[in-house]
């Protein structure tokens, strides 16, 4: 070989070898340079589509070329299998990064909190307007669970819920029906002794009723035990969330003393004894202090209006809180 040729095969591969070198910086640069996410975005990859689709919508983050990504999934095959789903582009994320999350199967986690206090009304207008909750068959709940009472009121565990886009919410309230269940069975075994239910149906209402007296959390079991002490008395609960709750639409903010003498199933100065179902949703706490009231001769208690009660063992005291915190208002 001539030292013509001999030049003229180094000059070559030095071409050549600059050229993969040239190239591989530019895959590396590629594949690991932040894509043009300028804020968290969702991605939603459909059933059937798969990297093609992929690579032309990361067009619209800055992918300017589909070779790198060839050559990525030659060299890690198994970020070729993405899945179908809901993810959330984060900025700076770059195209390794995002092969890597479609290819892991972890969606986006939306979350909702159903807050005790409230309703089940109220929880299932919440659920109908969540933007990433399928929640067409939610009227049907009710029959399809067939709860005691009849009525989903109280039987649904409040808390935070985490969820993928597109869930059905039947699924979520399933959830929170079955960890009240297994929360008030459990409840239910260590109870106080001698409490005046006669099931657990009947702690869960009572529940809710000391849900929505206390203002202030460490009074709930004082509540319940006012309760329970009247009860045992055979008197009339008298609590005006009630009242409210068997008003229903006709409620308007105030309670006036024709709306404590109309008979409604839930109207507790009209019945004697626990409403029908349970008036609001109960957090686990209500329903411990219910099962376990702190021992007490408490009949009565009257709001301070700052999310307090002063409690009276007898009607003389607790007319005389009534004319101190209510009528001198």
């Amino acid at each position: 070989m001539s030292i013509f040729t001999k030049a003229v095969v180094l000059s070559v591969v030095f071409v050549a070898v600059v050229c993969g070198y040239w190239g591989y910086q530019q895959f590396i640069q590629t594949v690991h340079q932040p894509l043009n996410i300028s804020q968290p975005s969702l991605y939603q990859l459909k059933r059937g589509q798969h990297l093609n689709h992929l690579v032309n919508q990361l067009q619209q983050y800055g992918l300017e070329q589909q070779w790198p990504v060839k050559v990525l999934v030659k060299l890690q095959p198994e970020l070729a299998n993405i899945k179908a789903g809901t993810y959330e582009l984060l900025p700076c994320m770059s195209l390794h990064q995002v092969l890597q999350l479609l290819a892991s199967g972890k969606e986006k986690q939306f979350e909702l909190r159903l807050v005790e206090g409230f309703r089940w009304r109220d929880w299932q207008q919440q659920i109908q307007q969540h933007p990433h909750l399928y929640s067409d068959n939610v009227d049907k709940l009710t029959e399809l669970l067939s709860p005691q009472g009849a009525s989903l009121e109280g039987w649904l565990m409040p808390d935070t819920y985490h969820f993928t886009h597109g869930t059905d919410a039947t699924t979520l309230v399933k959830r929170a029906y079955q960890h009240m269940q297994d929360f008030l069975q459990q409840q239910w075994q260590n109870r106080k002794a001698d409490l005046p239910y006669a099931s657990p149906y009947e702690a869960l209402i009572m529940a809710s009723i000391v849900e929505k007296e206390t203002g202030l959390a460490a009074e709930r079991p004082r509540i319940a035990a006012v309760f329970v002490n009247r009860l045992k008395r055979n008197m009339r609960l008298q609590t005006d969330p009630t009242v409210i709750y068997g008003m229903g639409d006709q409620f308007d903010g105030n309670i006036r003393r024709e709306d404590l003498r109309t008979a409604t199933p839930y109207n507790t100065y009209v019945i004697k004894g626990l409403p029908p179902t349970p008036i609001a949703m109960v957090s686990r706490e209500a329903l411990i202090a219910a099962l376990n009231p702190i021992d007490s001769e408490e009949l009565y208690f009257v709001s301070r209006n700052d999310g307090s009660h002063v409690f009276s063992t007898n009607l003389a005291d607790h007319n005389a809180a009534v004319r101190q915190y209510q009528l001198n208002q």
